[in-house]
């Protein structure tokens, strides 16, 4: 509880150039687009916070993933479409307890940067807070835009207190810097954050989060997990390729607010004369049948606050307490499973 966003022109001595190349920021420049400029325009961060909006209420309120498909995408998408598949499945009249999502009150952070893809985070106020709004809480939602004719897509969704939301580094024209993949003033490396956090989970290393439910404590559960007559295993695996590839913005106090995916398999086994129980989502994103084994895919996006890299230690080294990186909130889903 991270996209490719678009905008500008080339510049007439660009114009007739065709270059495809993978930038030290990770962006693809093509057709020449190597200004630096902003990653949306306001009207156009505004409007496709609209579009997502509008898409996802028509498909949560009809449980059709295919109508709002085109608007979400990475992590957020494979788990949106997901879940929208299965509870089709079950409730093929669509949601009868739909409520709209609302996401207002929104401040666009826009960072600057050279070719595709080009993205923005939208801070909004929604109204899905689970306390009865007792704690302010704030969504983080990252669109992404891969080319001048693609459209935009939400591909990171981040729920936070609004106290949580760190100031950005925002030039004189108000707009924010982007981390490269690769930053090594760091603590660590945006594109280590996914393998750093998956090898934590399988074997306690890298140690360079700071403790949480979704770090230690999640390592705990696992540990004491038990159940009668099952034994459960479990995978963890980075997710970085092409539209999860991880975003970052650099933040006033030197470190950076970054997103993630990650993806985690958990498998069950039963002792002879037992099954492993099958809930409707798991049996709607099935295949095979489960006679003694179910195993569970699920992606996950990690929403983080990396501090700057303590003087003289390399990037992904443990910097002691105060330079670890924060868990600042976590979104899994399950996406497949398996019986066997």
């Amino acid at each position: 509880m991270t996209r490719h966003p678009g905008l500008g022109r080339l510049t007439a001595g660009l114009a007739t150039a065709t270059v495809l190349c993978l930038t030290a920021t990770g962006c693809v420049t093509v057709h020449g687009e190597l200004e630096v400029l902003p990653g949306a325009k306001k009207s156009e961060a505004a409007q496709a916070l609209k579009d997502f909006t509008d898409a996802y209420n028509a498909a949560d309120k009809a449980f059709d993933p295919a109508l709002d498909a085109d608007r979400v995408t990475g992590s957020l998408g494979a788990i949106n479409q997901a879940g929208l598949k299965a509870r089709q499945t079950y409730n093929p009249d669509g949601n009868k307890a739909h409520k709209p999502l609302v996401l207002d009150d929104a401040t666009y952070v826009i960072p600057k940067k050279a070719g595709w893809p080009r993205w923005f985070l939208a801070d909004t106020d929604s109204n899905r807070d689970q306390d009865g709004g007792k704690l302010d809480t704030r969504w983080l939602v990252v669109f992404v835009r891969t080319g001048p004719d693609a459209l935009w897509k939400a591909a990171y969704l981040g729920v936070l207190p609004a106290s949580q939301v760190p100031e950005f580094t925002l030039d004189g024209d108000g707009l924010a810097t982007p981390v490269k993949p690769q930053d090594d003033e760091l603590a660590v490396a945006p594109a280590d954050l996914s393998a750093s956090y998956t090898g934590y989970l399988q074997n306690g290393t890298p140690d360079v989060f700071t403790p949480s439910t979704s770090t230690s404590g999640w390592r705990e559960t696992r540990r004491t997990t038990r159940r009668a007559g099952f034994s459960y295993q479990y995978i963890d695996q980075p997710l970085t390729d092409s539209t999860f590839a991880p975003l970052g913005l650099r933040t006033e106090d030197g470190g950076a607010l970054v997103f993630f995916n990650s993806k985690h398999f958990e498998r069950q086994v039963a002792a002879k004369g037992l099954r492993p129980e099958v809930n409707p989502d798991v049996k709607a994103l099935l295949t095979g049948e489960v006679n003694s084994t179910l195993t569970k895919e699920r992606v996950s996006s990690q929403l983080v606050h990396v501090p700057p890299r303590a003087a003289g230690a390399g990037s992904g080294a443990d910097t002691g307490s105060g330079g670890k990186v924060r868990m600042l909130n976590r979104l899994p889903g399950l996406i497949a499973a398996k019986g066997e």
